[in-house]
């Protein structure tokens, strides 16, 4: 029984952490850094009487046919591919990768966790907020716009608790020494709603600002739920966004006890979307309302186990790829 890790080369503690748990039931893990793919990563996907799809790393060489299962985690398609290659044909190389690593995962017959096409799809944000109404989560107001007018009557609709901003997509700035400025969740003043011009260059979105007692973040492996709380008001730099304040903070998450009702309708919220995992962020309010924001279906979980409250998740997600269900 093999486990095959989809990553890239810098991800974080995760990906060791769950190898450690494989390797402590006896099974074997291989680890396909996408991003070393194609200049030192080969594959080998032969079609034809019979099937033969191989992986080699340096001395490491995976046979597909040996893979059980399957840990979907992150994907950086021909990043080590040279600076110096003409625009094109690097973007042509880039597509051609992304298009050959996606197309050998979908051909993988064993346990995926989770299925890039319910991934995909569950990564559409828009969908996540229809999904979690439908099955009872409450959700903020939220409008996703290039309208300014839109904009300033959706300010008036939420006038007493304002509103934030905050994009779709993972968004950031880079400077030119290469650092980067993640693009947080802000508040919309009334200057910034004078000056939406730009929303015609590129959409955004807006919600009503939930005030906030706690932030939760659930992690749910398969039918397992493990939620931590923190206090994001503590700060004045994560009032809006507990990630401005992310390594100030790691260490003040606390096991919080989710409502019964919550848990399960966030375990049918998971079933509708097709996942057998996903991170949740959650807004506990002053009069005790539990406020869906979004799910992340590959998000993080390493600092809720190397940190407090030390929950066993790379265990949980080790388990569930050794037992496929």
């Amino acid at each position: 029984m093999t486990v095959l890790i989809i990553t890239f080369s810098q991800d974080n503690e995760s990906i060791p952490l769950v190898i450690k748990a494989i390797e402590a039931q006896g099974e074997r893990a291989f680890r396909f850094d996408t991003d070393r793919f194609p200049t030192e990563v080969q594959l080998d996907l032969y079609e034809g009487n019979s099937e033969q799809m191989v992986i080699t790393d340096g001395e490491g060489k995976l046979e597909l046919s040996e893979v059980s299962s399957v840990w979907y985690r992150r994907m950086r398609y021909g990043k080590k591919l040279p600076e110096t290659m003409d625009w094109q044909y690097r973007n042509a190389s880039h597509n051609e990768c992304r298009s050959t690593v996606r197309g050998m995962i979908a051909s993988i017959k064993g346990f995926h966790l989770d299925r890039m096409s319910n991934v995909d799809t569950a990564n559409n944000k828009q969908l996540q907020l229809q999904v979690a109404r439908k099955v009872g989560l409450m959700t903020p107001r939220t409008l996703t716009t290039n309208n300014p007018v839109a904009v300033k009557q959706f300010a008036s609709d939420c006038k007493e608790q304002g509103i934030i901003t905050k994009m779709l997509s993972s968004f950031a700035i880079y400077g030119e020494s290469g650092e980067e400025n993640v693009v947080f969740t802000n508040p919309v003043t009334e200057k910034d709603l004078e000056n939406l011009e730009g929303l015609r260059f590129c959409p955004m979105t807006f919600q009503e600002n939930v005030p906030k007692a706690l932030e939760l973040r659930t992690t749910v492996v398969g039918e397992r739920v493990f939620t931590a709380a923190v206090d994001s008001q503590s700060m004045e730099g994560s009032t809006y966004d507990w990630r401005k304040e992310g390594r100030a903070l790691v260490k003040s998450w606390k096991p919080y006890d989710l409502p019964a009702d919550v848990e399960k309708k966030l375990l049918k919220l998971m079933a509708d979307l097709g996942l057998n995992y996903g991170a949740t962020d959650i807004i506990v309010t002053p009069d005790g309302r539990h406020v869906f924001l979004e799910i992340n279906p590959v998000g993080e979980f390493f600092w809720m186990e190397t940190f407090a409250p030390h929950f066993p998740i790379s265990q949980a997600i080790a388990e569930i790829l050794l037992n496929r269900k």
